[in-house]
């Protein structure tokens, strides 16, 4: 697998493993990535549905890295803990 240094990302990031299960349900009954976001994500990145844009893969947590780049394009993680909390994961194009 090639090793990008940056990767263009979107993330949701929620404080309880529950939640995080919620919004993958919403996620799955077709709600859209960015309208939760807004609506659940606690990064300030909600503000641009969840946008993180193009992140240098060395800055991430090593758990969100991994999970990211294991992801491809329009893809979307299970739920990724890291000392921030819960996160759903979206590689974008």
């Amino acid at each position: 697998m090639t090793n990008p240094a940056k990767i263009k990302l979107s993330h949701i990031l929620v404080s309880q493993k529950f939640e995080g299960e919620d919004v993958l349900r919403k996620l799955k009954d077709g709600v859209s990535f960015e309208d939760l976001a807004q609506k659940y994500s606690k990064c300030p990145s909600s503000q641009q549905g969840g946008s993180l844009g193009l992140v240098a893969l060395s800055r991430l947590d090593a758990d969100f890295a991994d999970a990211a780049q294991a992801l491809k394009t329009g893809e979307i993680s299970t739920l990724v803990r890291t000392r921030f909390g819960y996160h759903l994961i979206r590689r974008d194009g």
